[in-house]
């Protein structure tokens, strides 16, 4: 197991295509680190650099205390999972699993017995004699796994393995992924564009866009402390709501005008964020988690009139643990596009009849709420975020 250190990272193409950025991660030893973000942003990239499979541009990268700039991928002491398995067909899971080690001239009766732990780790012992042709997609993903796990890595790379399951196994494998590296300890560095593998699995994650690092932090913090408008957008199912908003009043006294409606901001986010203060009568960015709106006949009358909006239904989707409730505000969208450092990546945001933009709820089972209905909603006003709305970055502090 090893500590990986990446300082100043660069990938340049020939064609001058800037893949990674100025990349800097420090990984402990025994981490378990989830690189995401959208597609092209530089994570398998950068995945391939710490294998060794991409050449490094500039920057330095460590595996232990070892500078791996110019070592070869077989002697930097790291095993790969990738997407597609990557299975020897005429070979049975006992010699796929144990390959990498018959190569290294390890002795047969430790091949065999490092196979034999492995398979019982993964629950394939009554499977060493089948050909990857007679395994379903879940048992070949563990097959690969075992050939990794065999080599007594320094650390893991995992490339997307998951991307080739169904939903239902793909939530299985997670699960066991991330249990298994938890038991075994070893440093991994996962690349998924799925958010929800990179925070339910990782004890950090870091999001990249364009090559650039946007954030690493904890899922917990990536969440609820986004560091910039984009980090908030994309990490959330449903995504966060953002709104171009402007910010008015005194003191602590401070609310913000959302076109024709208004919302007042909790004075204790006012008081915990006084740079605030700086933005009154400028536009900025809110944004609202669908996980901080809810239907107002289920909090009933206790929410105070400044956190209450009025509007209709325009889709339900009722999935039995929540409801997922659609409803148009005439706050105009903030889209990320817009904001200097993203370019043109946004989603156009769906319209009503009337030109309002649709935005999203998560409700509780409980609620009555009728598609084409009145619906008021009450929003916690206490978990807004807020941003500039030039440079992105979140106000707070």
């Amino acid at each position: 197991m090893a500590q990986v250190v990446l300082k100043d990272v660069n990938k340049v193409y020939p064609n001058g295509y800037h893949a990674i950025i100025d990349l800097n991660l420090d990984i402990a030893d025994g981490e378990f680190l989830v690189l995401v973000g959208p597609s092209g942003c530089g994570k398998s990239t950068a995945l391939r650099m710490v294998a060794g499979l991409e050449e490094i541009s500039g920057g330095e990268m460590y595996i232990g205390d070892r500078l791996v700039n110019d070592v070869h991928p077989k002697d930097r002491d790291i095993a790969m999972v990738f997407q597609n398995y990557a299975l020897y067909p005429h070979m049975t899971v006992a010699d796929n699993i144990g390959f990498a080690l018959k190569l290294a001239k390890v002795p047969k009766a430790e091949i065999d017995e490092r196979i034999r732990k492995a398979a019982a780790v993964l629950d394939l012992t009554e499977n060493l004699e089948r050909k990857p042709g007679q395994l379903s997609g879940g048992q070949r993903q563990r097959v690969a796994m075992g050939r990794a796990i065999v080599r007594q890595p320094k650390a893991f790379l995992m490339d997307e393995p998951l991307s080739n399951l169904d939903a239902k196994l793909r939530v299985q494998m997670r699960a066991e992924i991330a249990a298994l590296q938890r038991d075994l300890g070893v440093t991994t560095i996962y690349v998924t564009h799925d958010q929800v593998e990179a925070m339910t699995m990782g004890d950090r994650v870091a999001v990249l866009k364009r090559g650039l690092l946007q954030q690493v932090d904890s899922p917990g913090n990536l969440y609820d402390k986004p560091d910039n408008v984009f980090v908030a957008g994309f990490i959330g199912s449903p995504s966060m709501n953002l709104m171009e908003a402007k910010l008015t009043g005194t003191g602590n006294d401070l609310t913000v005008q959302l076109g024709p409606d208004q919302l007042g901001v909790d004075p204790a986010v006012v008081a915990a964020n006084p740079s605030l203060a700086t933005y009154v009568g400028k536009n900025i960015v809110v944004g609202i988690r669908p996980d901080d709106i809810e239907d107002a006949a289920i909090v009933g009358p206790d929410a105070p009139a400044s956190h209450r909006l009025s509007t209709e239904t325009t889709l339900i989707e009722a999935l039995g643990s929540e409801i997922i409730a659609h409803f148009p505000l005439a706050a105009e969208p903030f889209y990320i596009m817009e904001a200097e450092f993203e370019g043109a990546d946004a989603v156009e945001m769906p319209k009503d009849d009337q030109g309002r933009t649709i935005y999203v709820g998560r409700f509780s089972p409980r609620s009555r709420a009728r598609l084409g209905s009145p619906l008021e909603i009450v929003i916690d006003t206490s978990r807004m975020h807020f941003f500039d709305p030039v440079n992105g970055m979140a106000i707070r502090g």
